[in-house]
């Protein structure tokens, strides 16, 4: 075990980077996806960028071309976290859109339909809908009602979005959740007065419920305190080294090397963040703040789901999915206890086991809580029908 560590610890002062390409492409490959489908002006792009808090998206800055007419942007452009597809042309003449919908349908883990609500004609976006419900493959939709606050009549606007709602509600045959929001109206969204879009609260808290990764996202920027604050800055990286953590840990007999690998890479990373640099002492005291049990813990663990992996049919399957979501769960924690650890040795602070132990146990919870065990199951469903 200590030469096991020993090992780890020269992931955080390497010679030389360790290529993390390959778990990094695989991890992109089965990114969070988000389709949203709507028509052109209807407040896809708004949305975006109210999300990712990017002023600057638009086409050409940011999106790749993915299909004929889709596009796919990826955010964070540098280690992604989460990928938004927009689907356009939807009205263009002479145009079917069939294959294009097809490719979204094999990318996408869930739909936000978008409609203006002062625009009754939906009749693309609705059959496009229609070609998605009977594929089967996406079971999770939120239709989005923008621009709501441009009918001024509080009756009109009423009769206009039940009208929309009525029309999604014909084609879907199934439960969904509606939000109300209007990307063009800014107001304050809690005590401490900031400013957010019209509805942006009850749209954020269904966009956190549809995919888990805004959920922690969510979660964490609750918090108010300069930790947490200085955290939320450095959070987005360390989801990109839990999704790269548990893509690799996909494959059998790969995990025993890469995940150690990747999560020594995100340590390394994180103490440039806070100016500190790792010495034996450190991360020696370090893992021990975790508990005196962690490293056997870790240890044991992380050799149980390599054997898992290479049982026949169950460990490609089942096995798999299960490492794929342990390793997102304790890299992300391991990341957040890391930052944690940090932040107080950068100011010259004492930190505690239980200081430590506690954001480590709460950051578990919060990935529970998130559902993204399931979703990355559901990644991992979804690869498999590809390939038959």
């Amino acid at each position: 075990m200590q030469q096991f560590f020993e090992q780890i610890y020269q992931y955080l002062n390497p010679s030389k980077n360790p290529d993390l390409s390959p778990a990094s492409e695989q991890w992109e490959a089965q990114l969070p996806t988000l389709w949203l489908l709507g028509k052109t002006g209807a407040g896809k792009s708004s949305l975006i960028e109210s999300v990712t808090g990017n002023s600057a998206i638009e086409i050409g800055n940011g999106f790749q071309p993915c299909t004929q007419t889709s596009v796919a942007y990826a955010f964070p452009q540098d280690n992604p976290i989460i990928r938004f597809l927009d689907t356009r042309g939807l009205a263009e003449a002479s145009y079917d859109p069939a294959e294009d919908i097809a490719a979204c349908l094999s990318q996408s883990h869930a739909l936000i339909v978008v409609m203006k609500a002062e625009e009754p004609e939906q009749g693309d976006v609705l059959r496009a809908l229609e070609k998605i419900r009977k594929d089967a493959r996406i079971q999770s939709l939120l239709l989005v009602h923008t621009g709501c606050l441009s009918i001024p009549q509080r009756d009109q606007r009423q009769q206009a979005i039940a009208h929309n709602q009525a029309q999604v509600t014909a084609v879907w045959g199934k439960s969904f959740t509606s939000v109300e929001v209007d990307f063009a109206v800014f107001e304050s969204s809690d005590s401490t007065g900031s400013q957010a879009p019209h509805g942006w609260s009850a749209l954020t808290a269904q966009l956190a419920e549809l995919m888990p990764v805004l959920y922690l996202l969510r979660q964490e920027q609750q918090h108010k305190d300069a930790e947490h604050r200085n955290f939320a800055t450095l959070q987005r990286e360390v989801l990109w080294y839990a999704g790269t953590a548990g893509a690799s840990d996909a494959l059998p007999a790969v995990g025993l090397v890469s995940v150690p690998a990747i999560q020594g890479k995100m340590l390394h990373s994180l103490g440039g963040h806070y100016g500190v640099t790792w010495t034996r002492q450190r991360f020696v005291e370090f893992v021990g703040l975790l508990g005196g049990t962690f490293a056997l813990k870790y240890l044991t663990k992380l050799g149980v789901r390599q054997i898992v992996k290479l049982v026949p049919v169950y460990g490609q399957t089942v096995g798999s999915a299960v490492a794929v979501a342990v390793s997102f769960a304790m890299t992300y924690a391991i990341g957040r206890a890391a930052c944690k650890y940090l932040y107080h040795l950068s100011k010259g602070e004492s930190v505690t086991a239980q200081d430590v132990k506690s954001v480590f146990e709460e950051a578990l919870k919060q990935v529970k809580a998130s559902g993204v065990n399931g979703l990355r199951a559901k990644a991992g469903d979804h690869n498999e029908k590809n390939k038959k």
